[in-house]
């Protein structure tokens, strides 16, 4: 058995001997940050949002995420075949399994525009998926509704093209900014 932490050792290689993080200006380490996470978040974006959250460093905004806190290593056998193999579990720097749980948002937002429709699929869901080695499951996180928005006549005719990244359509982006600007917002802690 083996723990990895995020400590100098494990992240310093080869001839970075100096630790850099330490040499980073006190304003970096404060600028406020906001991470959108939803059903599609999955495995590594898991941890960064995880360790983010346990830190306090960010303020994680969206719907829960998808709940792969394991790692699968590929084992070649030969004669072009392989097996893949569940090899470690992830934990946040808290100690918290995120494995068929996911990332709880601290502020929860529900994607007017439907994107978290098709990404209802959780690793909980999956047949013969890993279990979270920790007690209970995880309340899931209760949805701020939207704010009401006028029927377009895509929406009328039900030809609608998805949302634009960064677009004034951009719900979750705007509320993102709005809280990065200090409005007041719906927290779930």
């Amino acid at each position: 058995k083996m723990k990895l932490t995020a400590s100098s050792e494990n992240y310093l290689r080869g001839s970075f001997r100096d630790d850099y993080l330490k040499k980073l200006p006190a304003a970096v380490k404060t600028v406020p940050m906001v991470v959108l996470v939803n059903g599609g978040s999955a495995s590594a974006s898991e941890i960064v949002a995880g360790a983010l959250q346990d830190h306090k460093r960010a303020t994680i905004m969206g719907s829960q995420t998808f709940g792969k806190g394991s790692v699968q290593t590929i084992l070649p056998l030969g004669n072009q075949t392989a097996i893949k193999l569940t090899t470690a579990r992830y934990y946040t720097p808290s100690g918290r399994s995120i494995q068929a749980k996911g990332i709880i948002p601290d502020i929860a937002v529900e994607d007017p525009n439907g994107g978290d429709s098709v990404l209802h699929l959780k690793e909980a869901d999956l047949e013969r998926h890993l279990a979270n080695d920790q007690a209970k499951p995880a309340a899931p996180a209760k949805i701020e509704p939207p704010p009401p928005k006028p029927v377009t006549e895509g929406e009328k005719t039900g030809k609608t093209a998805p949302v634009e990244f960064g677009s004034k359509d951009d719900i979750l982006l705007s509320r993102a900014i709005a809280h990065l600007k200090g409005a007041p917002t719906t927290a779930q802690k």
